[in-house]
């Protein structure tokens, strides 16, 4: 389980970069809960892992600023009584916070003009409802 963490395209996190802590879990498990450690937290430091170019980082760095904790990124999984299972989430919620945190940001909007119909049938249905608004005022007198 501990291999390298595809992210996006031709970005993967080394298993090396990867920590795991397990600790023990709390909801559904009857006894077992108390003796087993199946709540998974793995973490990534965003900072200085090799997976990153510096402008994927930084790109990473500015938008999750506000999960980080000293540079590091931490997932949680513990809704499984399994470990196995809370460490595959973990590693899929990892991956899935890095694609969108190192996605190329949206192109830019290119701005447009409506149309003279467009614009012509908006002025046309203004003057309708001025008129019909007219016609109700002169009927109030």
């Amino acid at each position: 389980m501990s291999d390298d963490l595809p992210v996006h395209g031709r970005v993967v996190v080394p298993a090396a970069d990867l920590r795991w802590r397990f600790s023990r879990s709390s909801g559904p498990g009857g006894q077992s809960v108390n003796t087993t450690d199946s709540r998974v937290e793995l973490s990534l430091d965003v900072a200085t892992t090799a997976a990153l170019g510096p402008a994927l980082r930084s790109r990473a760095l500015e938008r999750l600023a506000g999960r980080l904790v000293d540079g590091v990124l931490t997932v949680v999984a513990s809704e499984q009584r399994s470990q196995l299972q809370n460490r595959r989430i973990a590693r899929a919620r990892l991956a899935a916070v890095l694609r969108q945190a190192v996605a190329a940001p949206p192109r830019a909007r290119r701005p447009t003009r409506p149309t003279r119909g467009a614009v012509e049938r908006r002025l046309a249905t203004k003057r309708r409802r001025s008129e019909t608004k007219r016609s109700r005022r002169d009927l109030g007198d």
